[in-house]
């Protein structure tokens, strides 16, 4: 763990990406397998929906280090990093792990320039928007990026790390994701294809409470002392926000009511949005959280949005992923290391298959109403973007 000045958390490219906590990324590093594995955590939001974004780094067997999944290189991170260099070697790889995550896209290019000896791998079909540039007019290396070998076999780590790519058509771009399996320690890698969410915030996230505090609040008026109960309340929305976009279990509040009291909230600074808080939380909410919490998911807007556009693609991915014996999964968000199995993975996709007789056929929780009810504006969304062309029916597939 390692909490440092400000000027080592600054980050002068956040204007590139601007989410929280844009200029300043405070980061943890944690041991999760002696001299073996690491994980290192950032917070990473918007709107105050402040979750961990993660990097993991992993010693290999011939000496140096594979990093998967780059977070921004703050002079606290890196060096971080250049510490486990010291005593297990340099880089030697680093795995920009999917094409559509902006949020970790955007953290390759220059954690690269700060490990030149390092080779970059890529996952296919990597694309921009609006135009669609080289890697290297975005910032890559042009000398050492390369792209991951569809065959795990041919990659130059092969003796130690198995992976499968799943690589989905979204007709202006593609979603794609790697999938690695560190044999030795029996853990598979992933970026966002699933998460969970754990019962109380990270360490990362309560570094600054102020976000879980924000969204712990009734209304604006609300002057919420810091303790263990707001912090839980807060993280809690905080996960609802983040998976749904908006819960069902929220509304908004009217304008002049919002107007009101913005005018009369205890705190109207630029931190707190000038007093203005237009959600108001309906009775009964954290059934939403009991639903998702503690187990291996999906996450909405992929369940709805994104892995239906290719479903035999997904589940066949899912399919090889699940043959891998691994006993824990590191994802780039939420909580890690999860302690699960391929039993587990397979089952949290079962809800791409529709025309199974599965009993597991139900979104993770067990209770299909409550995620229907809850990914409501996700699937709104789907239609919207079916009818403007960009994205395609299901059906398609």
């Amino acid at each position: 763990m390692s909490i440092n000045s400000n000027k080592e958390q600054k980050w002068g490219w956040w204007f590139l990406l601007p989410l929280y906590p844009y200029n300043r990324r405070a980061t943890i590093r944690k041991e999760v397998l002696k001299d073996k594995i690491w994980i290192f955590e950032q917070p990473h939001g918007l709107l105050y929906a402040v979750v961990p974004i993660r990097m993991t780094v992993v010693k290999l067997e011939e000496g140096g280090l594979l990093v998967y999944c780059p977070i921004a290189p703050t002079q606290e991170c890196v060096r971080l990093v250049k510490e486990l260099e010291s005593i297990h070697g340099n880089i030697k790889y680093i795995i920009h792990s999917t094409s559509s995550g902006l949020e970790h896209k955007i953290f390759v290019p220059p954690f690269a320039r700060r490990f030149p000896y390092a080779e970059i791998y890529c996952v296919p079909s990597q694309w921009t928007f609006p135009f669609r540039l080289p890697l290297s007019w975005v910032g890559f290396p042009i000398n050492r990026t390369k792209f991951l070998p569809l065959d795990w076999r041919e990659s130059p780590f092969a003796k130690e790390f198995e992976y499968h790519i799943l690589d989905i058509d979204l007709t202006q771009g593609s979603f794609s994701e790697v999938a690695m399996y560190h044999k030795s320690s029996r853990t598979l890698l992933v970026t966002d294809t699933v998460i969970s969410i754990p019962e109380k915030p990270p360490e990362i996230v309560q570094l600054n409470p102020f976000p879980l505090l924000f969204h712990a609040r009734e209304t604006a008026l609300d002057d919420l002392p810091d303790n263990e109960f707001n912090r839980l309340k807060g993280w809690q929305r905080v996960c609802l926000f983040a998976l749904y976009f908006r819960p069902s279990m929220i509304d908004t509040v009217g304008l002049k009511e919002l107007i009101i009291n913005a005018i009369n909230a205890p705190n109207r600074s630029r931190r707190n949005y000038f007093g203005i808080f237009p959600f108001r939380w309906l009775s009964g909410w954290q059934i939403s959280f009991l639903a998702i919490r503690n187990r291996l998911l999906v996450a909405p807007i992929l369940e709805s949005l994104i892995l239906p556009q290719a479903s035999k693609k997904v589940l066949n991915w899912a399919n090889l992923v699940s043959l891998w014996n691994f006993e824990q999964i590191i994802p780039a968000h939420f909580d890690a290391p999860i302690k699960s199995n391929s039993l587990e993975f397979k089952k949290a996709f079962t809800f791409i298959d529709k025309d199974s007789t599965n009993p597991y056929l139900l979104y993770p929780s067990g209770d299909r109403q409550i995620y229907l009810k809850d990914a409501n504006f996700i699937q709104i969304l789907e239609k919207n973007l079916v009818k403007l062309g960009i994205a395609k029916h299901p059906k398609d597939d």
